[in-house]
């Protein structure tokens, strides 16, 4: 008897489940950074999220927590999303730099370069690029058929045939200023458009 569409889907998640678990545990056992007993920063939510919000490292409560988008700048994009209705379930966030490191510069670069195994394992629909550091490393991956992406605020783009790009500035430069919050806003919002104009399949 073939299997329903509902299984597939499960077998899907079940496998991406695995490969995180399986990067987490090779991240946890990586000897090529010089974080001394600080755990790396890992990614958080959906396995096979429609969206992936990248920046470029982390900030404290995230170091602390071991968890990225952890603290005051996960309440904000919690809060931006909820204003744009969209389904934080269908969110994964994460570093370009996981290694807490006091000088981001200083993070092996192969390391930094697993951030296209995690892409490959969530398999996005749209990759939310946070900031000019993480453009930098996003265009450096060397994504299988990857066009370069701009810094051009809230301008949807193409990363590969697949994954589609929207660049915006850092939300942790956001936070504290008014100009800059209206600065993020104005480009993260048109997520919001991506989103609701998303097939249902």
């Amino acid at each position: 008897m073939p299997a329903t569409d509902d299984e597939i889907r499960e077998k899907y998640l079940e496998r991406a489940i695995r490969e995180l678990n399986a990067f987490a545990r090779r991240l946890q056992s990586c000897p090529d950074c010089p974080r001394g007993q600080l755990m790396p920063v890992l990614g958080s939510g959906h396995p096979q999220a429609d969206i992936v919000m990248v920046k470029h490292c982390a900030r404290l409560a995230e170091v602390e927590e071991g968890v990225a988008f952890y603290g005051r700048t996960g309440n904000a994009l919690m809060k931006s999303l909820k204003r744009l209705a969209i389904d934080p379930l269908a969110v994964y966030g994460t570093l370009c730099v996981k290694c807490p490191v006091a000088d981001p510069a200083m993070a092996d670069p192969a390391c930094v370069a697993r951030l296209a195994e995690e892409l490959a394992i969530v398999s996005p629909k749209i990759v939310v690029v946070m900031g000019a550091d993480a453009l930098a490393v996003i265009n450096e991956l060397e994504l299988p058929l990857a066009q370069e992406i701009t810094a051009s605020p809230g301008e949807l783009q193409q990363l590969t045939p697949t994954i589609e790009a929207l660049y915006v500035p850092n939300i942790d430069d956001s936070l504290d200023e008014e100009a800059a919050k209206r600065e993020f806003w104005s480009a993260f919002r048109v997520l919001g458009q991506w989103w609701e104009d998303l097939p249902p399949y």
